[in-house]
């Protein structure tokens, strides 16, 4: 048993950085339709009612636990006078309630997420 840790410890003192890295480097990529891909560069930021009708509709757009529903003053105007737009902005990015930070958009930047608010207030 001694050889054998010997030998093994002898095996990992060999391996540099490098061939550590090399070694255990991922062996692929997921790409998820409709996301897109790391590194592939700059995007251009997604509208408010992308953002909204592809993270937001899921809740936003029933009222699901109390969500203000898209461009219901009722819902939307307490919180606007509570709070300010960057109130309720700072809110979705930090997440409040049931709502988990950024929603359910992990991958939206934070001007996307504003962008977003703006359209769900639009005309109130």
């Amino acid at each position: 048993m001694t050889v054998a840790l010997g030998l093994t410890t002898a095996h990992a003192q060999e391996m540099t950085d490098e061939a550590i890295k090399e070694r255990t480097k991922p062996y692929g990529e997921l790409n998820i339709a409709g996301a897109a891909a790391a590194g592939a560069g700059a995007s251009a930021a997604r509208s408010g009612e992308d953002v909204y009708n592809g993270a937001c509709v899921a809740c936003h757009g029933s009222g699901v636990l109390g969500a203000p529903r898209l461009h219901n003053a009722a819902d939307w105007q307490p919180r606007l006078d509570e709070r300010g737009l960057d109130g309720v902005w700072q809110n979705a990015l930090n997440g409040i309630n049931a709502m988990p930070p950024k929603g359910t958009c992990a991958n939206c930047s934070d001007d996307e997420i504003k962008a977003a608010i703006e359209f769900m207030i639009e005309g109130i």
